[in-house]
């Protein structure tokens, strides 16, 4: 019914109970992010989803996180570990004396009721990159480039002839930042199109 991806496909999923199952996730320090699936061969019961949890090892024992959900209406999910997972690791006196330790993290589903899922609130810390955190980072890179071809600035009188050099007129990257910001705010993915 389920998958998950971390570096690999995995769909060896172990059945806990009747509404709970669990991915042992191995050498999981180097993972950042995980996508959930429905396959496709079993949807979930009608009203019905699944809760998506995380828990990673850590000194005071083990630990459920919850990072979304997954629904017959949202069949995958991407969620992002890195902030999750604990510096067991960095916690050891010996420091990098030790050699590397390789931790099994888990992935568990709960399936519960649209209604029951629909009140719970995932970890912040898991949520992937959203269209706001998109358009603010190409807000912030056609700044940095706009404040960088605009320190090259001269006006004509300093300018010095050189017939191997092209030169465009700071008006037009001016109308071009103007133009990409207004579709970048009527539609944040204009640029897949």
């Amino acid at each position: 019914m389920f998958c998950e991806v971390v570096s690999a496909v995995q769909a060896e999923v172990q059945q806990i109970n009747e509404t709970h199952f669990v991915f042992n996730v191995e050498d999981a320090d180097s993972i950042n992010h995980i996508a959930i699936f429905l396959t496709g061969q079993t949807p979930f019961p009608d009203g019905y989803g699944g809760a998506v949890y995380f828990s990673f090892p850590n000194p005071t024992g083990q630990q459920w996180i919850l990072l979304g959900v997954i629904a017959n209406q949202k069949p995958s999910a991407i969620f992002k570990v890195t902030n999750l997972k604990s510096a067991t690791d960095s916690t050891n006196p010996f420091g990098q004396c030790i050699p590397h330790m390789s931790h099994m993290a888990q992935i568990g589903i709960s399936i519960e009721t649209l209604e029951e899922l629909s009140q719970q609130t995932p970890s912040p810390q898991a949520a992937v990159s959203t269209a706001e955190t998109f358009v603010e980072y190409s807000r912030k890179m056609l700044e940095n480039f706009f404040n960088f071809a605009t320190s090259f600035t001269q006006t004509q009188a300093q300018m010095s002839p050189n017939p191997t050099e092209t030169y465009v007129p700071l008006s037009t990257v001016q109308t071009w930042y103007q133009n990409f910001e207004r579709r970048l705010q009527q539609n944040p993915f204009f640029w897949r199109s």
